[in-house]
């Protein structure tokens, strides 16, 4: 890189749990810019947050439908965490929970 080359780093800064089974995930987008001594020099920093659930929920009369959600999108930290979070027990607590909303 040369003295002032500009670069665009992704970090997955925060990733938390709450209420057992809500993942929030929040990514750093930093631009840098490449100084004259070789060390690089944060110029700007946007987040992206989401929150992701282990399943989408819907009912359709008396049935109700829970899809999985595809975090094979995710970062491999994100995942990790989601996979650690979303046991068995978990799982079946988020379902009665959204079955018993109106």
């Amino acid at each position: 890189m040369a003295n002032g080359d500009i670069t665009k780093a992704i970090e997955y800064d925060k990733i938390e749990v709450v209420n057992a089974w809500n993942i929030q995930v929040r990514k750093a987008t930093k631009i840098m810019e490449e100084q004259s001594d070789g060390s690089k020099k944060e110029i700007s920093r946007a987040f992206h947050r989401h929150v992701l659930q282990p399943f989408s929920s819907s009912k359709s009369g008396d049935t109700w439908t829970h899809t999985a959600t595809d975090i094979s999108g995710e970062d491999a930290s994100v995942q990790a965490i989601a996979n650690a979070a979303w046991t068995d027990s978990v799982k079946a607590d988020y379902k009665t929970w959204a079955e018993s909303r109106p």
